[in-house]
């Protein structure tokens, strides 16, 4: 039979609602900047590297460079889960006259 490591999945979606709301911040930031340049490039390059190798970086250090499975698992759901609402944030009629997009 198999058994759940709860104390893993746990701290598995904890790292991974934080690692992902900082993801999803510095994409909102990174965007509003490059609206603003001539070459938008040069702001949206550097900053999906940096925000990436984070999100990677402590995926890595929370699965226990992924022995822990059920880190991973609940550091997966976090992002997805974060992701959703993020996206839902971002289409709600009312974000654009509060200044989210």
């Amino acid at each position: 039979m198999m058994t759940i490591d709860w104390p893993a999945v746990i701290t598995g979606v904890g790292a991974g609602i934080a690692v992902s709301i900082l993801y999803f911040l510095g994409l909102a930031l990174s965007v509003r900047l490059a609206l603003r340049r001539s070459r938008p490039v040069a702001v949206l390059l550097p900053s999906a590297v940096v925000r990436i190798a984070l999100l990677l970086a402590v995926g890595w250090w929370v699965t226990e460079e992924g022995t822990r499975g059920g880190a991973f698992v609940g550091y997966a759901l976090a992002f997805f889960l974060v992701r959703f609402i993020a996206t839902l944030m971002a289409r709600t009629p009312g974000a654009k006259e509060a200044g989210c997009n």
